[in-house]
């Protein structure tokens, strides 16, 4: 059943709501982000070019079929108070917005409209439980929404808690993550193009890491996005 107009005037009054890049009031028909900031997003178009600076992050790494961010992310920016908000303040709604946004964008490119899954990268179950939610989870339930393709959040699952990635090089990023990942059920994926989901990507460490153990799956043929990109 629909609230009432009135009703949800009323309550907006007492309990605005913000725009989760700029904090100012939204209008009644914006959601989430405000029509001045979506305009002023930094994105990266790279979904529409196959040489990009994400895609060659894993150049000689790992064989994909394409790469992309969808916005570029720097100290202090919008971008960075977005992914903040979607990581540490419980704004679930940021990663499910802008995944619909990105994945609308994705299914135009023909680099990525023949997708048929969307796998976020896992996270393990402790931190998970700790923090309540998986982040790339959100953004994976969006982009899979808009391109009309099925999400698999428990097919490929974190097996060892690794420590935190945030200020280890490239190689200790990669020792860190290399062998922790396994999948379930192969068959689910077999000659399948589908499309690996992370909240950030700066090395590219994880994603490798995923990338490698669902390499080996029969005629399977995998694509990347992230929502934002780091350059390092």
């Amino acid at each position: 059943m629909k609230t009432a107009p009135w009703i949800n005037g009323f309550t907006h009054l007492f309990f605005p709501r913000t725009c989760q890049a700029c904090r100012h009031v939204l209008y009644n028909q914006e959601e989430v982000i405000c029509t001045k900031c979506l305009y002023h997003l930094p994105k990266t178009n790279f979904h529409l070019h196959e040489s990009n600076p994400v895609s060659r992050t894993f150049w000689g790494r790992v064989e994909l079929n394409a790469a992309t961010s969808y916005l570029f992310f720097s100290k202090q920016g919008k971008t960075q108070r977005l992914m903040h908000n979607l990581k540490y303040q419980g704004k679930k709604q940021v990663g499910i917005y802008l995944g619909k946004k990105f994945g609308k964008d994705l299914k135009k490119s023909q680099l990525y409209n023949t997708v048929q899954v969307v796998i976020p990268v896992p996270m393990h179950p402790k931190k998970k439980q700790k923090r309540g939610y998986n982040q790339s989870d959100l953004i994976a339930e969006g982009i899979a929404l808009a391109m009309n393709a099925e999400i698999q959040v428990d097919n490929l699952v974190k097996v060892h808690n690794t420590t935190s990635q945030t200020k280890k090089s490239r190689y200790k990023r990669w020792e860190n993550v290399k062998d922790v990942f396994q999948v379930r059920n192969e068959a689910l994926l077999q000659n399948k193009h589908i499309l690996i989901v992370d909240d950030v990507i700066t090395t590219g460490a994880t994603i490798e890491a995923c990338a490698h153990r669902l390499s080996s799956i029969k005629g399977i043929t995998i694509s990347v996005a992230s929502l934002a990109y780091a350059q390092v």
